[in-house]
């Protein structure tokens, strides 16, 4: 996908000023700022720059989703835990919630998000003084609006208020720097206002080379997600629910009560979702694209969930399922919440591995009197079955938004908004009928149903960066925050309403005196 390589424009493009003062003459391969926004092509550029933050990976970077949110943010959760090859203290820290304001890893999910947004930024001011194709621009305006809304939307769940940046600003006065926060409500609000404007301009789909750009229904997909999380915790504007409803059937299709025209669906194979050889198929709403070892845009998570020591693997176990005790069941883990029926327990996971050099199989078995013959569950998602060789960069896509999660989306949203309506059952069924379950028990209270919503939504989405968002939104019957109770079931008697929000990095707060850290954090 020529056009989806997300070239990072920033050191062509946003350059101080004139070299003259330690030159004495300008260099003649030197690109000033507004030397360089010029083009169409210049504009494509500034585009792809914003795409970059979704999928870059290499030795020393990880953007959001190519590693970092599992670092960042996975360990944090009740699914994952860093494994024996994860030796990073901030990476360690953060899985035991023992993480603070200086924590790497909470620093640079706030650095990559600002850098993408000022990017967005940068499109929004410099591409429309550009002449060219007018149709082509205000896509291209589009796609930016959508991006920025994204990066917004992990923002705002990752660290509550925040500031709303939506000029572009060189900073070249360091007072420039001081920015106050923006009540989370306002930078809901330009979320909704970036994802309404780009649904109306983006196209439905793209031809080749363009497939897996932001799409008109990606962007009605996302907002439908917006409207859920606002009417969950802690906003709780329980109107959205409805919202949500209506958004989801705007995207869905006809034969799931929906209006949508766009031909997404559920793939009838659920691990065809992920594989490489079946990329941007049509339950794919929006994905970040990967492609392995290509200018660092390959997924890095696959050896990382890799058991070391097997020849002909490049595997050093960094990531694995979390476990706790359940019972008698001191190896517990999310991988035995799955039915042995479901289809998408061996698409998630493997319990071993086979060596293409010698062909035998590596795992590792548990000690475990409660389950005899126990063995370790290793994730399996982003696993490339073509990079064998090489497997430190897979070519499987993150999907960030998928029609089955739409069909939860709605599931939920309608349950909240009218009860277990027929309507939200068969949503459900849908997902858990390609997952090869039956049909929901009917008959349920709706919160019987919002409990069953929640589940298979958690084995759904599995290790697709979706728990801890997923986390701090979900309520309990009574409507309180499941937050802590859920994260004590699993051994992290520590957590406190506290860590629902991130830490502000205190870099930032050093850099910028406007700045306020989050309750809990001073």
């Amino acid at each position: 996908m020529k056009s989806l390589k997300y070239i990072l424009v920033a050191s062509l493009a946003l350059g101080l000023g004139s070299c003259e003062q330690f030159l004495k003459e300008e260099p003649e391969a030197f690109l000033s700022e507004d030397q360089y926004y010029k083009t169409q092509t210049d504009a494509i550029n500034a585009v792809n720059a914003v795409y970059f933050f979704l999928n870059s990976g290499g030795s020393t970077i990880q953007t959001p989703y190519n590693t970092l949110f599992n670092t960042g943010m996975n360990m944090a959760g009740d699914d994952e835990d860093p494994g024996p090859g994860a030796t990073n203290p901030d990476v360690r820290s953060l899985s035991v919630l023992a993480h603070s304001s200086t924590n790497l890893r909470i620093y640079e999910l706030w650095q990559q998000h600002y850098a993408a947004v000022k990017k967005a930024n940068v499109v929004l001011e410099k591409v429309p003084g550009i002449e060219f194709e007018e149709a082509l621009k205000q896509r291209l305006l589009a796609e930016a609006k959508f991006l920025r809304a994204l990066y917004y939307f992990n923002l705002v769940r990752l660290y509550g208020d925040v500031p709303l940046i939506t000029q572009y600003q060189k900073f070249v006065d360091p007072a420039g720097y001081e920015i106050a926060k923006s009540p989370s409500t306002e930078v809901y609000a330009q979320i909704e206002k970036d994802l309404t404007e780009a649904a109306a301009v983006l196209p439905a789909s793209y031809a080749s080379p363009n497939v897996g750009r932001a799409t008109s229904g990606a962007a009605k997909a996302l907002l439908a997600k917006v409207y859920l999380t606002k009417a969950s915790l802690p906003l709780n504007i329980s109107a959205h629910y409805q919202d949500a409803v209506t958004k989801a059937e705007e995207v869905l299709s006809s034969v799931d009560g929906g209006t949508g025209t766009y031909g997404y669906d559920l793939v009838t194979n659920y691990s065809e979702v992920f594989l490489p050889a079946f990329k941007n198929n049509k339950e794919h709403i929006f994905s970040a694209q990967f492609k392995s070892n290509s200018l660092n845009q390959g997924n890095n998570e696959s050896p990382r969930c890799i058991l070391s020591g097997i020849p002909g693997l490049n595997g050093n176990y960094a990531h694995m399922v979390r476990f706790y005790t359940n019972g008698q069941d001191k190896s517990f883990s999310i991988y035995k919440l799955y039915k042995p029926e479901d289809k998408r327990r061996e698409a998630t996971f493997v319990r071993s591995f086979t060596s293409p050099t010698n062909g035998r199989k590596y795992g590792l078995p548990i000690a475990n009197t409660a389950v005899p013959g126990d063995s370790t569950p290793f994730w399996n998602k982003w696993w490339d079955p073509a990079s064998t060789a090489v497997t430190n960069q897979s070519a499987a896509n993150v999907p960030i938004i998928r029609y089955a999660e739409l069909l939860l989306i709605h599931a939920e949203a309608e349950n909240e908004a009218n009860g277990p309506t027929a309507k939200a059952y068969k949503s459900l069924n849908r997902v858990r009928n390609r997952a090869g379950l039956p049909n929901l028990t009917t008959g349920l209270t709706k919160d019987q149903f919002r409990d069953s919503v929640y589940l298979d939504r958690r084995l759904e989405v599995a290790f697709e960066y979706q728990r801890w968002f997923d986390l701090i939104r979900q309520k309990d019957a009574a409507g309180k925050s499941s937050f802590v109770a859920n994260l004590h079931k699993v051994g992290k008697t520590n957590a406190a309403e506290k860590h629902r929000l991130y830490p502000l990095p205190q870099s930032e707060i050093d850099n910028n005196k406007l700045l306020v850290q989050n309750p809990g954090w001073e």
